[in-house]
């Protein structure tokens, strides 16, 4: 492995899931009963033998502070490099960045103290699992100058996407942003990798010439002069674009072979939470559901993801619903295609649903 450094963006994006990202940035919200999205990006670094990551903030990161706390839990609590939290405008600048770019120009000043050969740039808005140091071996062997990671899926019109055609030897031949042809494309994952060196001298030209967009000013001209390669990646990847995207990547979880490929073979890390054991009464009917430590089930649940200390009182039927911390649902309610933001309380009698394309979604902290 090539002595590489890392990047996170944890806030780029958030504006696509304005119900999840009103308390917290976009890398904290939660997945999967006790993971945060942020988790896989960073366990993907620490597994592929990154050891100083950079984490970029902007708004509402409190909870990603209390998620990521030192760093111990990805093995990234170290006096030299581990995690370092970066703030969200540059040493010259007490305004928040706007964009990408800007989210880098203000972590010029610590890639410029880099001591490692290569930096992996990732965003933390996605489900996947990728051994970092396989891209930067293929960046190597290209001899590129940028190498950026693409999935092929159906385009699906988002906020802001990339697509790109390459050569049969993988270079970049075009980038499209925000392309209106739909189908089968060669979807930027917002994972790149560039000598750090190279990144820092692109960065400071992008400053010179008043640049605002990494992928419109940089990327996309790019191709005519730079060494651009995409890299293929073919494994499970699901973008937390929308709401009902984050109610997908969930279910997901629900399929054993999915479950094997993101959480199998290597070690997703997160904060460790001690709590005691989930409990069924008599009463409690579960069936294909994620239950997780501390919740109470006294009645039905099914196609669920329930997180820790969540309780359901006795006559209700909880169905296709994602149920985050300390939710309390009280007893003889109805739940279908919700997703309900932590600590909230349901009150008896109630019956609440949505649909697959549109579930219904509840505030944290709400009373219904």
């Amino acid at each position: 492995m090539a002595s590489t450094v890392g990047v996170i963006f944890s806030s780029i994006n958030e504006e696509n899931v304005p119900e999840l990202t009103k308390v917290r940035s976009i890398g904290s919200i939660p997945y999967g009963g006790r993971y945060r999205l942020v988790d896989f990006a960073l366990s993907n670094m620490v597994n592929s033998g990154i050891t100083t990551v950079g984490m970029i903030t902007k708004n509402n990161y409190q909870s990603l502070m209390d998620h990521l706390g030192s760093g111990k839990d990805w093995d990234l609590a170290r006096k030299q490099g581990g995690l370092i939290l970066l703030p969200p405008y540059s040493d010259d600048s007490e305004i928040l960045y706007k964009n990408r770019l800007e989210a880098l120009k203000g972590a010029t000043a610590f890639l410029r103290k880099a001591t490692e050969d290569f930096v992996v740039l990732a965003d933390s808005d996605a489900v996947y699992k990728l051994d970092y140091s396989k891209v930067i071996a293929a960046h190597i062997e290209n001899n590129a100058d940028i190498t950026l990671v693409y999935h092929e899926h159906e385009v699906k019109k988002s906020h802001y996407y990339m697509t790109f055609d390459t050569a049969n030897d993988g270079r970049i031949i075009s980038i499209d942003i925000n392309p209106v042809a739909g189908g089968m494309q060669k979807n930027y994952i917002n994972v790149m990798v560039a000598r750090t060196s190279f990144l820092v001298r692109l960065i400071q030209d992008a400053i010179q010439h008043g640049y605002t967009s990494f992928g419109k000013d940089i990327l996309s001209p790019g191709v005519k002069n730079l060494k651009i390669y995409g890299y293929k990646f073919d494994g499970y990847y699901k973008a937390i674009s929308s709401l009902n995207e984050y109610f997908d990547a969930n279910m997901d979880l629900l399929d054993k072979n999915v479950r094997q490929e993101i959480f199998g073979d290597r070690d997703v890390y997160t904060k460790v939470n001690d709590s005691s054991p989930a409990k069924f009464t008599e009463s409690a009917k579960v069936k294909n559901s994620l239950i997780s430590d501390g919740c109470l089930i006294e009645g039905t649940v099914e196609n669920c993801i329930l997180y820790r200390g969540v309780k359901v009182g006795k006559g209700s039927v909880v169905k296709n619903c994602i149920i985050m911390t300390d939710n309390i649902v009280g007893e003889n309610c109805k739940l279908s295609f919700v997703v309900s933001d932590k600590n909230s309380v349901i009150r008896d009698g109630r019956v609440l649903a949505g649909c697959e394309v549109q579930p219904y979604f509840i505030n944290k902290g709400s009373l219904i």
